[in-house]
């Protein structure tokens, strides 16, 4: 079964072919992070109409590296949320004519169980049951992923994401967008012990507001004080506090879950320190470890075809009705 991905919830314009979900014949990306950089962030204006452009160049690419001609794809899958509401409609309007000119099916795909799906690309043994950490610039959700298109979340946010709060951090200390990147460079050259940042979490929920405004209020004290800091110290300090409460989360919803495995997603699982901190205590808890290769760990329409597949295989089919849902909430199963 050949399936044709479509993502565009954000600022990546990508398409790829799958053969029955795992198997991945062709993944394009067209990233515009370069155009963004000089606004500090995502301009959603400027991000849609970028998609516009691209689109039909992406998915033609992503068929004709797949070796494969339109007509021999079998599914269309699509991100429809969450993300920018005008990024998603470039992608699903998209789909809809797609599917509807080649006569197959459409399915309306969620972003973060693409992001979780992205696992079962990496590594052809994973099956559920397992409790996935889902972390990006939007989200950080554990999620227990029960079967493959059966899911309960955990724990979530309270206030800012993992990496909103990095992209944050990352423009306050100078170092520019996108910050995860970033802020996981320059904290290889500093001291994750030498600033106390606070550790917060409720329950299996997180908190970072507060601790990226105590990063804040940290340098606003030293610059009025005329004192010098180092920033790779604040970057690395700011980052161990992150992945600590992360990791701690995730193996405790792992434990109370009864679940023997753990997994990353997102774009913040492509975080050094994360990935082996969640492998040093997964393995001192017993658990088995998986994270995806780092090219699916940001937006892709790899993950986007698996998710696709297994969500047709449990009978979901999308019809021409199907738009953009901005909001996790509106379709998150709790």
């Amino acid at each position: 079964m050949y399936i044709l991905g479509i993502e565009t919830s954000c600022d990546e314009t990508a398409a790829a072919v799958s053969k029955d979900g795992r198997t991945i014949l062709s993944d394009i990306v067209y990233s515009q992070a370069d155009i963004h950089k000089t606004y500090g962030g995502v301009v959603p204006e400027i991000a849609s109409r970028k998609h516009i452009e691209k689109i039909s160049y992406v998915v033609n690419l992503a068929i004709e590296k797949a070796n494969i001609k339109k007509e021999d794809i079998d599914l269309v899958a699509v991100t429809h949320g969450p993300g920018l509401v005008g990024a998603l409609l470039v992608g699903v309007s998209f789909a809809k004519a797609f599917s509807f000119a080649i006569n197959k099916p459409l399915v309306g795909v969620n972003h973060i169980y693409g992001h979780i799906a992205a696992n079962y690309i990496t590594h052809k043994d994973l099956t559920p049951p397992f409790v996935c950490l889902v972390a990006s610039g939007g989200h950080s959700h554990i999620v227990k992923v029960e079967d493959y298109h059966k899911f309960k979340l955990l724990g979530a946010t309270r206030d800012d994401a993992a990496g909103e709060a990095f992209d944050k951090v990352s423009r306050v200390l100078g170092f520019g967008y996108p910050g995860g990147p970033l802020i996981n460079e320059a904290a290889k050259h500093g001291n994750k012990d030498a600033i106390p940042f606070p550790r917060v979490s409720m329950g299996l929920d997180f908190s970072f507001s507060g601790l990226k405004t105590a990063v804040i209020n940290y340098i606003h004290n030293c610059q009025q004080k005329n004192e010098e800091y180092n920033k790779y110290d604040v970057a690395a300090s700011f980052q161990s506090a992150v992945v600590d409460v992360l990791v701690k989360n995730t193996i405790e919803a792992a434990k109370k879950e009864k679940v023997g495995t753990i997994c990353l997603a997102g774009g913040v699982a492509a975080n050094t320190q994360l990935r082996e901190e969640m492998k040093r205590h997964a393995v001192e808890e017993g658990l088995k470890f998986y994270c995806p290769d780092l090219k699916y760990c940001t937006d892709n329409a790899a993950m986007i075809a698996c998710e696709g597949y297994y969500a047709y295989k449990e009978g979901v089919v999308s019809d021409l009705t199907l738009n953009a849902l901005p909001s996790i909430d509106s379709f998150l199963t709790m």
